[in-house]
C-alpha cells in the first residue's frame, strides 16, 4: 500500500499502471490482482491506507508526554496535517490526486466522501468536546469548514504557492475563529 500511495502521489490516479506499482512494491503483477482484483480494488485500498496513516501520524503521542486535552487533539488533528515529511506529502498529495479523479469516478467518489464523513464526525467530536452545549449543526459545519480548510491549504501548500508557516498560521486562526463561533452560538 505504501507503494501505492507514492506512485498515485508522482504519478496520479491516472497515471497508476500495475506494472510500475509491482515494481514499486518489489511483487508480481499476478500478486496484485491477485490481492485487489482490479484498478478500483487497488484504489479503495490506497484510499484506506492513506486514511489510516494519517489517522496515525495525527494522533500517536510519546507515551512519556501527558494526555492532551480536547483542544490539543484538535489541534494536532489539524495541524499536523501540515507538516514537511515525507509521509505527510505522499499521503496529502495522493488524497488530492484521488478526490480529483473522483469528479469522474461515481465508485471512488463514494469511498471518498465516505472517508471525508469519518474524518468530518471526528473533528465534530472534538469541538463538541470543547463546546458540550454547541448545537450539533454549528458543530458539523465547523468540522466541515475546517477539513475543507486544511485540505485546500494542503494543497497551496505543497503546489508551492503558500508556504507552509503561513498555511499552519491560517489553520491555527481559522481553529480559532471556528472555536469563538461556537462559543458566541
Amino acid at each position: 500500500m505504501e507503494g501505492a500511495a507514492r506512485v498515485i502521489a508522482r504519478r496520479g490516479v491516472r497515471g497508476l499502471r500495475v506494472e510500475e506499482l509491482a515494481a514499486e512494491a518489489g511483487v508480481s503483477t499476478a500478486l496484485i490482482y491477485y490481492h485487489f482484483k482490479d484498478r478500483a480494488g487497488i484504489l479503495r485500498a490506497t484510499l484506506e491506507f492513506i486514511n489510516d496513516r494519517a489517522g496515525r501520524y495525527t494522533t500517536e503521542r510519546d507515551p512519556g508526554l501527558p494526555p492532551l486535552d480536547a483542544l490539543g487533539e484538535l489541534e494536532q488533528t489539524l495541524l499536523l496535517e501540515l507538516q514537511d515529511t515525507p509521509e505527510v506529502r505522499e499521503n496529502s498529495t495522493a488524497w488530492g490526486e484521488l478526490r480529483a479523479c473522483a469528479v469522474f469516478d461515481p465508485d471512488l467518489r463514494d469511498d471518498l466522501a465516505r472517508a471525508t464523513r469519518v474524518w468530518v464526525r471526528e473533528v465534530g467530536d472534538l469541538l463538541a468536546e470543547i463546546h458540550p452545549t454547541a448545537p450539533a449543526a454549528g458543530l458539523a459545519a465547523a468540522a466541515e469548514r475546517l477539513t475543507a480548510l486544511v485540505e485546500g491549504l494542503s494543497s497551496r501548500w505543497l503546489s508551492g504557492s503558500l508556504p507552509l508557516p503561513h498555511a499552519r498560521e491560517l489553520m491555527s486562526t481559522a481553529i480559532g475563529a471556528e472555536l469563538e463561533r461556537l462559543r458566541t452560538a
